[in-house]
C-alpha cells in the first residue's frame, strides 16, 4: 500500500510503488483475460507490467488509485460476507464468465439448463446442474417458477441473471424478494422505471438530459401510432417499450410501410418481453451509439466506469465495441459520465447499468436513448480499461457491501475492442446460422488478448437461442495497438461447421474508415462494397497446397486401412496409392476443386480447377511435381516442382515449401449432413483452408483469410440432383436458414403482388419476412404456422401470371 508519507520518498521508491499500483490492477482481471488457458486452474497467473502501459494519465493520478481497496473490503471487519452458492439464470458465454468468478471467490455455482444444452459447457463448469424443460426459452430460461423452485432445492441464496431471458424482468425480481432469494441486480423500482422507455425518458427530460423527439404515451391504437408518426415526419423508429438489443425495432422511411413494420415489432415484442407496447421517435440518420457504464450500491453510491462506443452494428445489435470511446473531448467524457451518474441516482439504482446515448458527432451532442439494468454482453472492455472485475462487484454490492473504488479511484488504461463471434451469414443479410462445431481453434490467451466463449469444439448452436458463440476481448497502449492486436486474433480464429462472421470483423477491423475512427450505426451499409468484396479466385499456391492435403491425406488413410497383417507382409507406398501409373516409378493423379465467388454458396457457377500431381520417391520420402489448370478454360496457372510436403493429421497442418517459401497452411475437412438446397442434398466434401498467405501490392506477405473448397459429387449423383431440380424449378420460395414458422400469410390460389409478404420466420429470436419477388399466384403452401423448417425447405410455390 502506498503510505501518507509519499513526500519523504525517492525517485526509486515512488517508481515501485506505481508498479506495484499496475500489478494490482492488472492482477484483478488476470484470470479473466487468461480464461481460456486457466478456467480449470486455482491459482491466477502472474502477469507482467510495467510504467508505461499507462499513458497520458499524470503521476499524481496514478498514485492516488489505491488497488488494495478491493482486496481490503474483502477482509474487512465491516465487510458483509459474500454468498456460499448462487444460481445463473443463464446459459452460454455469460453462464461461463459468471462461474469464473464465483469459482475465484470460491463461491459454489448452480446452472440450468433446457433439454438441448445438457451438454453445454457452462453445465460442466457449474458446481450443480439442473434441467430446467424443453428447449424453447418460453418453457425453460424464461420459467421463473421452474428456476425459483431449483434455487430452493439447491440451496442458493441469489440468483444472477446474466443478461437477456429475466434479467431485466421485474415479476421475477419481485418473485425472488418473495421468495427470500437475492436478485443480483437493481431494485424492482430501478426495473420498471428504466425498462419503460417512456418513463424513462420523462425521467431523464426531469434530470435535464435531452431526449430525441418522439411519441412515448401509452396509446397503442396503430391508427394514432401511425398519426404521431405523421407528426414527427419519417423516417420514424418504431421501438418496443420494454425492449432492448435490437428486438421489436423497426426503422420505417415511408407512410406505406409504418403497418407492417408496427405489426412486425409488436409481435417480436410480446415474443421476447412478453408486452407488446411501442413508442415512436424520430430516426437520426447519422448518429453513434455511445454508453456509459454505471455502477452503484445499496449505501447510495453511484460511479461510472467510463464509456464504450457501441456504433457499428447490424439488425441495430451491436457485433464490435471498444472503450473508450474515439475522438471525444474530456469535457464531453466528463459531461456523459455525469449525466449518467444522474440518471442512476435519480432511481435509486444499485449493482451494474448502462446508459445508452445517441451522440450526433458532427454537432458533438447527445441524446438519451435508454438504461439497460444488467451487465452488458459488452463489459469486458470496461473491465480491460479498468483493470476491475464486474462481476466480483456484483456480487459484493448484491451482498450489501459498499462499492469497491471510489470515482476519483477508477482508472482509464489504454484501449480496448471487444469483437463478437456469431453464428451467422454476413454475405447473406446476416442470417444467423445453426449446427455442429465440427472444428474449433481459438487464439492464445495473454494479456493483451481474452476469450469469453460458451461453446467449445462438438457444441451445437442451437435454433432457440441467440447466435453468440464467444467473444473476443483485446486491449493495447493505445487504439492502434489494440486493433492490431485485434486483426491479429481474428487471423487465427478458426471455426468450421456452420457460418460465421469472422472473416466480416477481419474486413471491418482492417477498413481505413474504422481505423480513422469514423464510426456510426449506418457504418456498415454506408461501406457495404468495401466490406464485402467480391471474392477473388485462389492462387494457384492455394489450390497446390489443397491438392497436396488431398493426395497425402488418402494415402495416409489407405496405408492405415492396409496395414502388413504380420512382420513378413510387404509394404511398398505405392501399394496404396489410387493414383494411375505411367511406367517407372513416376505416379499420377488429378484432383478436381471447385470454389464459388460467394465464399461457398452453390447459388452460382462454381469455379473448377485441376490439380496435377506428379509423384516420385526421392531421398527423402515423396516428391511432387505440381501443376494447377483452371479446367473451364484450360489454362495452365502455376506449376511447382520437387515439392516436398507433411501432413499433420492431429493439427490438421500442411507444411510444404512452394518456390522458395515454407507454407505451414491449416485444411480442415468437412462432409455436411447436407449441402445447398434439398435437390442438392448430396454430401459434398467440403475443404477449408486457414493462414494461406498472399501478396499484397507492396511486395509483401498477407494472410488472404478463408478459403473454401469442394471436391464435387460424382456425376451420376450431379445428374440425380439436376433432375430433382428441373422437377421443381420456377417460384419455390425455401427456408434461407433453419427457423420457426410465425405466420403465412398466403393462401393457395391467391394472387400477390411484388414485395408482399408471403411467410414470416423466426430465428434465434430474430424476425425474417420472405416476400414474393415478383406479381404472382400462389400455387402452394407447404407449411403453417409453428412448423420447424430445415435450411433449404419449400415454403411456398408461386408462379407468374403467364407462366
Amino acid at each position: 500500500m502506498l503510505t501518507p508519507s509519499r513526500s519523504q520518498r525517492s525517485k526509486a521508491e515512488l517508481l515501485r510503488a506505481l508498479t506495484n499500483v499496475g500489478k494490482a490492477h492488472y492482477g484483478a482481471i488476470a484470470p479473466l483475460r487468461n480464461a481460456t488457458l486457466h478456467a480449470e486452474s486455482k491459482t491466477a497467473p502472474v502477469s507482467t507490467w510495467s510504467p508505461r502501459r499507462i499513458r497520458g494519465a499524470p503521476l499524481r493520478t496514478t498514485i492516488q488509485i489505491e488497488p488494495k481497496r478491493l482486496y481490503k473490503t474483502l477482509t474487512d471487519a465491516t465487510h458483509k460476507p459474500l454468498f456460499d452458492k448462487i444460481l445463473i439464470a443463464n446459459r452460454g458465454e455469460i453462464a461461463c464468465r459468471v462461474i469464473k468468478t464465483a469459482r475465484k471467490l470460491g463461491i459454489k455455482t448452480v446452472a440450468i439448463f433446457s433439454e438441448v444444452d445438457k451438454d453445454s459447457l457452462h453445465v460442466q463448469m457449474a458446481d450443480e446442474a439442473y434441467c430446467v424443460g424443453p428447449a424453447p426459452s418460453a418453457e425453460s430460461y424464461l420459467r421463473m417458477d421452474k428456476i425459483i423452485a431449483i434455487a430452493k432445492q439447491s440451496g442458493a441464496q441469489a440468483i444472477h441473471p446474466g443478461y437477456g431471458f429475466l434479467s431485466e424482468n421485474a415479476k421475477f425480481a419481485t418473485a425472488l424478494e418473495e421468495a427470500g432469494v437475492t436478485f443480483i441486480g437493481p431494485p424492482v423500482s430501478a426495473i420498471t422505471s428504466m425498462a419503460s422507455k417512456s418513463e424513462s425518458k420523462d425521467i431523464m427530460l426531469s434530470a435535464g438530459v435531452p431526449c430525441v423527439p418522439g411519441y412515448h404515451g401509452s396509446n397503442q391504437d396503430p391508427q394514432h401510432l401511425l398519426s404521431e408518426a405523421r407528426k414527427i415526419q419519417f423516417p420514424v423508429l418504431i421501438k418496443a417499450v420494454l425492449g432492448g438489443g435490437g428486438k421489436g425495432m423497426r426503422i420505417v422511411y415511408s407512410e406505406s410501410e409504418f403497418m407492417e413494420a408496427l405489426e412486425s415489432a409488436k409481435r417480436e415484442s410480446l415474443k421476447s418481453f412478453g408486452d407488446d407496447n411501442v413508442l415512436v421517435e424520430k430516426y437520426i440518420t447519422k448518429p453513434r451509439h455511445i454508453e456509459v457504464q454505471v455502477f452503484g450500491d445499496t449505501l447510495g453510491g453511484v460511479v461510472s466506469l467510463w464509456e464504450r462506443d457501441c456504433s457499428v452494428q447490424r439488425r441495430h445489435q451491436k457485433i464490435i465495441e471498444e472503450a473508450p470511446a474515439p475522438g471525444i473531448s474530456e469535457e464531453i467524457r466528463k459531461d456523459l459520465c455525469d449525466k449518467a451518474v444522474a440518471a442512476a441516482k435519480a432511481v435509486g439504482y444499485v449493482g451494474a447499468g448502462t446508459v445508452e446515448f445517441i451522440f450526433d458527432d458532427d454537432a458533438k451532442v447527445f441524446y438519451f436513448m435508454e438504461m439497460n439494468t444488467r451487465l452488458q454482453v459488452e463489459h469486458p472492455v470496461t473491465e480491460m480499461i479498468t483493470g476491475q472485475d464486474l462481476v466480483e462487484w456484483q456480487l459484493l454490492v448484491a451482498a450489501g457491501n459498499p462499492l469497491p473504488l471510489t470515482q476519483s479511484q477508477i482508472p482509464l488504461m489504454g484501449h480496448a475492442f471487444e469483437a463478437r463471434i456469431y453464428a451467422e451469414n454476413p454475405r447473406n443479410n446476416f442470417h444467423p446460422d445453426v449446427g455442429k462445431l465440427v472444428y474449433l481453434s481459438t487464439p492464445t490467451a495473454s494479456e493483451t488478448v481474452r476469450l469469453e466463449e460458451g461453446f467449445k469444439q462438438g457444441a451445437s448452436i442451437e435454433v432457440f437461442y441467440d447466435p453468440l458463440i464467444a467473444k473476443l476481448v483485446v486491449k493495447g497502449n493505445d487504439r492502434t495497438e489494440a486493433l492490431r492486436v485485434l486483426r491479429k486474433a481474428l487471423e487465427e480464429y478458426q471455426v468450421v461447421g456452420l457460418s460465421t462472421n469472422i472473416e466480416f470483423l477481419r474486413s471491418l477491423a482492417g477498413h481505413p474508415a474504422f481505423i480513422e475512427a469514423e464510426v456510426e450505426t449506418g457504418f456498415i451499409p454506408k461501406h457495404h462494397s468495401e466490406l464485402f468484396p467480391p471474392i477473388l479466385p485462389a492462387k494457384p499456391q492455394v489450390l497446390a497446397q489443397v491438392g497436396l492435403y488431398v493426395l497425402l491425406r488418402d494415402l495416409d488413410d489407405k496405408a492405415r486401412a492396409s496395414l502388413p497383417t504380420s512382420a513378413t507382409s510387404s509394404h511398398s507406398p505405392w501399394d496404396t496409392l489410387s493414383f494411375r501409373r505411367f511406367g517407372g516409378d513416376v505416379h499420377k493423379r488429378i484432383i478436381t476443386l471447385q470454389s464459388h465467388s460467394s465464399g461457398g454458396d452453390v447459388k452460382d457457377e462454381p469455379i473448377v480447377y485441376h490439380v496435377h500431381v506428379s509423384s516420385t520417391i526421392g531421398k527423402a520420402g515423396l516428391v511432387h511435381n505440381i501443376q494447377v489448370f483452371n479446367a473451364s478454360g484450360g489454362d495452365l496457372l502455376g506449376t511447382f516442382d520437387n515439392v516436398s510436403a507433411q501432413l499433420d493429421r492431429t493439427t490438421h497442418q500442411l507444411r510444404c515449401q512452394l518456390d522458395h517459401q515454407l507454407f505451414r497452411t491449416t485444411i480442415v475437412s468437412e462432409v455436411p449432413a447436407h449441402h445447398g438446397p434439398a435437390s442438392h442434398a448430396s454430401k459434398e466434401e467440403r475443404l477449408h483452408v486457414f493462414g494461406a498467405t498472399d501478396q499484397a501490392p507492396d511486395g509483401s506477405l498477407v494472410d488472404s483469410g478463408r478459403h473454401t473448397f469442394t471436391i464435387p459429387t460424382p456425376g451420376w449423383l450431379a445428374s440425380l440432383a439436376s433432375d430433382a431440380e428441373k422437377v421443381i424449378k420456377g417460384g419455390g420460395m425455401r427456408a434461407p436458414m433453419p427457423s420457426v414458422v410465425v405466420d403465412v400469410k398466403v393462401n393457395v390460389g391467391e394472387k400477390v403482388k411484388k414485395g408482399q409478404a408471403i411467410i414470416v420466420l423466426e430465428s434465434m429470436k430474430t424476425e425474417t419476412v420472405l416476400r414474393a419477388s415478383e406479381d404472382a399466384v400462389v400455387i402452394s403452401v407447404g407449411c403453417k404456422k409453428g412448423d420447424m423448417v430445415e435450411e433449404g425447405a419449400e415454403l411456398a410455390m408461386l408462379q407468374a401470371p403467364d407462366a
